[in-house]
């Protein structure tokens, strides 16, 4: 198989599994090729991050705040299946109603949402949608972008150093993701930092780091809690690190606003 075909079928494994998009039969398909595929998931994310921008951008000719925001975020749902919002809910019922790692684990596996998870999707729903709405055309299709292969990339990390802790038999994941490389990490880092070179702001460094520090934030506490990621954790920490970005870049205005005050 030659490098580049090789490649191409790796960011279809990547496709395949992080959306809906219909795509190829893999031939020759090996399960391993979706632990080597994470190095395309900030692609696939940014792909994912453009069409939300399209949407929003469309959108807001014919609406402003709330409709457009929701009709963008609508889209993103769409093309993935809600695949990380699922992983968001179950994490946070696992990791708000357990007392032992392996209840968490069980109460993530389980199909019903709770709680802890109804709330935590609800809140980080709205909130993103509430700090997109209050954006720009311009600025908040830049922000989608930026925040959707800046999600994957942290979700792509989180993978690189922490254990890998779900249940091999009802994971999402089959077989369980194995160790990712350096260069692997680096080359999906590379992808998730593309659309912060056409950063029209200092936003961008706000959301790095709000959005870095959500995302490390649930990595850590999955860590302390459950001993390690799963699936549903990485679609977590994608999310949060949306959050952040998103609310970083809607909150810049008014810190540099504050900054440039003698």
């Amino acid at each position: 198989m030659s490098v580049l075909r090789r490649q191409l079928q790796l960011f279809l494994c990547a496709t395949q599994f992080l959306t809906r998009v219909p795509t190829p039969a893999l031939k020759d398909f090996e399960p391993d090729w979706i632990s080597r595929s994470a190095r395309y998931f900030p692609l696939v994310g940014l792909l994912v991050g453009l069409v939300c921008a399209a949407a929003f951008a469309g959108a807001s000719q014919l609406w402003s705040g709330w409709l457009a925001a929701l009709l963008a975020m609508a889209a993103g749902v769409l093309l993935t299946g809600a695949f990380h919002e699922d992983g968001l809910a179950d994490t946070f019922d696992g990791l708000g109603g357990g007392g032992t790692p392996e209840r968490r684990l069980e109460i993530m596996k389980d199909s019903r949402i709770g709680t802890y998870g109804a709330l935590a999707l609800g809140l980080v729903l709205s909130l993103k949608a509430a700090a997109l709405a209050g954006l720009s055309p311009s600025l908040g299709a830049w922000a989608l972008a930026c925040a959707n292969a800046g999600g994957r990339g942290a979700a792509v990390l989180a993978m690189r150093v922490l254990p890998y802790v779900g249940y091999l038999e009802r994971g999402k994941w089959k077989p369980a993701p194995s160790g990712l490389s350096t260069p692997e990490m680096l080359f999906a880092l590379v992808f998730a930092g593309l659309p912060l070179l056409l950063a029209p702001s200092p936003a961008w460094a706000m959301g790095l780091l709000l959005g870095g520090g959500l995302a490390l934030t649930l990595a850590l506490s999955a860590r302390r809690l459950l001993g390690g990621y799963t699936g549903d954790v990485l679609g977590a920490i994608e999310q949060m690190f949306e959050l952040g970005f998103l609310l970083a870049v809607a909150a810049s205005p008014s810190i540099l606003g504050l900054l440039a005050r003698p």
